[in-house]
């Protein structure tokens, strides 16, 4: 594409860097470039007359009409074309655009900027523009010019940076780009930035999309799911990466429509009540799996259409489903089609390697300070949340955001302006985010992946906090998956690690990750990182979920989890479906799948994840058995839970545990039950307190513990 670019330093420059002042009419002359034309020709009020070519080569000059015309081109073996004059036309964005561009509020920023088919003065075209500030001049190129960026120079507005230029006869569906000549001299092509809709990789074009007007059918959901997002609602997510959940069948497609038919009745049946998609907003590498988006407003064309898209959407509220997104405002690769050196200068990232490139990942950082920039990116979490009723985003990599030192030796990082490590800028953003968020899309969640002790994640911006919905507790995850990668024998070394989590996990409001990150580069999957033979492998397995779910905080589970899948997680194959031919999987399987069901139905298993009041140590001290129980407790006069849990291979028999509540307890759920694949050992199902004082409560039960196994069980009353 653009073989033209090597002619953009010609005579022609002098009026790409102002068209307007020298195309079209002016004082009763008619100017048009069109390089590559054998004979153009005006057609106005029923008349043609032909225009003369001049130097330099592709420009044409006549006598201008009286009124409405239209360019009737003969292109040198390529046919004719007949479209109005962009030249003709007066500027699209307003001085509020440019303001609220300038004060990083415009938060219909893609119908704005971007390019946007619409209709002026009864002429039919897509209306272009691009913020390039620092640019010499620049052009729209595409399919409809041969890619040469002499043909279609744009209109600078000076208070805002931005060029613009509405071009006829240019509707959905045209592939283009925009030519920068930028600051240092070089011209480079862009994608857009405000791009809706874009080619499948590799290719790298943007695509003119079409205004949104999907239909929806969700109200009833919108309305209704603040309560549904409530800290005290059960939410069960499942994180998911479209393409790699179930490679499609001989000449299937793989699209949103394909994966919602498969996958929505699987979601119903599981019980999940959310599903997270890793980052779909258009990247060029698909071994990122997302994580580096060059698009932020684009679905990737990897799965079909913006419409299929919300088409997936709107499915999957139908069937009581919530949607969730990655969402990268953290960074972004550094292809030469993209965001770097945009106009020739670090326009949104940083100048300073020190503070614009992140040493882990080979990427490059929003220059957050920039209002422009944080104002798109702000634009592009509502944009999501908005246009296709996204339920809400979780923010990737946030503790990166939070520290300038973060991942950096000394001497390698910059300083706030009060010499400390906190960014800030970042700070600032995020907040302005759950803000904007808040105040717009009512009922829609943020989940911060945060993995340090930044105070107030959770609280609101009004009292100093960043104001995200919720948080993951990467600290949970990681104690007690170092905790269950130990040999049983050792565990009681490690108890802590257990027992710290309840110690911080009303701070904020957490969900609880099994996320992709665990089953990657190197770390294998779920069932891998249990110790033992394959059948205290998968028991230890079934107690800790059991123990997850009795947890408080919300949950999340990566695909492939539910299957106890041997292999590590791979972005090029599937999620391992055939091991539910053995007993084992399918009792895994089978398990979340209760968990899911006794977490919605038992309010004191959600009702408090958010509440202290809710959790109450019985048993934390029993490192020799490794044995924990505890209560949960609802708010709202739900029956407690007891959750006893032995994590050694070893039966104990008449085990004690006090309780405050006398009567009777029923089992509500046993990880070690025969329909999970476990042991069976006899469990009574009911079991009457007895007035025997223990753990400094008047009651107390004796219990058979089974072998690496989590019990729940229901207090029924007197």
């Amino acid at each position: 594409m653009g073989d033209g670019l090597e002619h953009a330093s010609n005579a022609s420059v002098d009026w790409l860097r102002d068209p307007f002042a020298f195309l079209g009419v002016h004082e009763g002359v008619l100017r048009t470039f069109q390089p590559g034309a054998e004979r153009v020709a005006v057609v106005s009020g029923g008349e043609e007359w032909l225009l003369r070519p001049v130097q330099p080569e592709g420009l044409f000059v006549g006598d201008a009409p009286a009124g409405d015309y239209r360019l009737r081109i003969d292109w040198l073996g390529c046919g004719r074309s007949e479209a109005a004059d962009p030249y003709a036309f007066p500027s699209q964005l307003g001085d509020l655009d440019l303001h609220l561009l300038r004060e990083g509020s415009h938060w219909d920023l893609p119908l704005r900027l971007g390019a946007n088919p619409d209709t002026v003065a009864r002429v039919a075209g897509t209306r272009f523009a691009v913020w390039a500030p620092n640019a010499q001049w620049v052009g729209v190129v595409g399919d409809f010019c041969s890619w040469d960026p002499r043909r279609l120079p744009m209109r600078l507005r000076h208070d805002g940076g931005v060029w613009e230029l509405f071009v006829p006869g240019i509707g959905a569906g045209a592939r283009y780009k925009f030519a920068i000549a930028g600051a240092d001299g070089i011209v480079r092509e862009k994608a857009d930035p405000l791009a809706r809709a874009t080619e499948q990789p590799p290719a790298t074009a943007s695509i003119v999309a079409p205004a949104p007007d999907f239909a929806w059918s969700d109200d009833g959901w919108m309305a209704g799911r603040g309560d549904r997002h409530h800290p005290g609602a059960p939410i069960s997510i499942y994180e998911l990466h479209a393409g790699s959940w179930r490679r499609p069948w001989d000449g299937e497609a793989h699209d949103w429509d394909a994966l919602a038919d498969q996958l929505i009745p699987y979601l119903t049946d599981m019980g999940f009540t959310h599903v997270e998609l890793m980052p779909i907003a258009e990247h060029p590498f698909g071994g990122s799996w997302g994580y580096q988006p060059l698009s932020q407003f684009a679905p990737s064309a990897r799965y079909g259409s913006p419409e299929q898209f919300a088409r997936f959407v709107d499915r999957c509220h139908a069937a009581g489903i919530g949607v969730i997104l990655d969402w990268v405002p953290a960074h972004f690769p550094s292809d030469a089609h993209g965001f770097a050196e945009f106009d020739g200068t670090a326009l949104y990232e940083h100048q300073d390697p020190r503070e614009g490139y992140h040493p882990d990942w080979n990427t490059l950082i929003f220059n957050l300070g920039r209002r422009e920039v944080s104002g798109m990116l702000i634009a592009s979490a509502l944009w999501w949340l908005e246009r296709f009723h996204i339920d809400g985003l979780r923010v990737d990599a946030v503790a990166s955001m939070l520290y300038r030192d973060y991942s950096r030796r000394e001497g390698e990082w910059v300083p706030n302006v009060h010499g400390g490590r906190e960014n800030l800028e970042s700070i600032d953003f995020l907040r302005r985010m759950n803000a904007a968020v808040r105040e717009r899309c009512p009922g829609a969640m943020t989940i911060a992946e945060e993995s340090t002790a930044f105070p107030g994640v959770t609280a609101a911006p009004e009292h100093g906090g960043l104001g995200f919905t919720f948080k993951w507790n990467m600290g949970w995850m990681n104690d007690t998956l170092r905790y269950m990668e130990e040999d049983p024998i050792n565990r009681r070394w490690h108890h802590g690690l257990v027992t710290f989590g309840p110690v911080y996990a009303f701070s904020e409001r957490f969900i609880l990750p099994l996320s992709h990150d665990e089953v990657v580069h190197g770390k294998g999957s779920l069932i891998g990182k249990m110790p033992g033979d394959t059948w205290q492998k998968f028991a230890n397995l079934r107690a800790y979920l059991g123990f997850m779910w009795a947890h408080p905080g919300k949950k999340l589970m990566f695909m492939g989890g539910e299957l106890a899948q041997w292999h590590e997680w791979s972005h090029d194959g599937q999620i391992d479906w055939a091991a539910l031919g053995d007993a084992n999987h399918a009792g895994v399987q089978a398990l979340v799948r209760d968990l899911n069901a006794l977490y919605r139905a038992e309010g004191a298993l959600h009702q408090s994840d958010a509440d202290e009041r809710g959790f109450e140590w019985v048993v934390g001290d029993d490192a020799g058995n490794s044995v924990f129980a505890f209560l949960r407790r609802s708010p709202y006069g739900a029956p407690p839970l007891l959750c006893v849990v032995n994590m050694t291979p070893v039966p104990r028999h008449g085990y004690r545990v006090g309780v405050a509540d006398a009567g009777c307890w029923t089992t509500a759920f046993n990880s070690d039950d025969p329909r999970y694949a476990g042991s069976g050992l006899d469990h009574p199902a009911t079991i009457e307190a007895e007035a025997v004082p223990a753990h400094g409560r008047e009651h107390s039960l004796s219990l058979t513990l089974p072998p690496l196994a989590t019990l729940i069980l229901r207090h029924q009353g007197a």
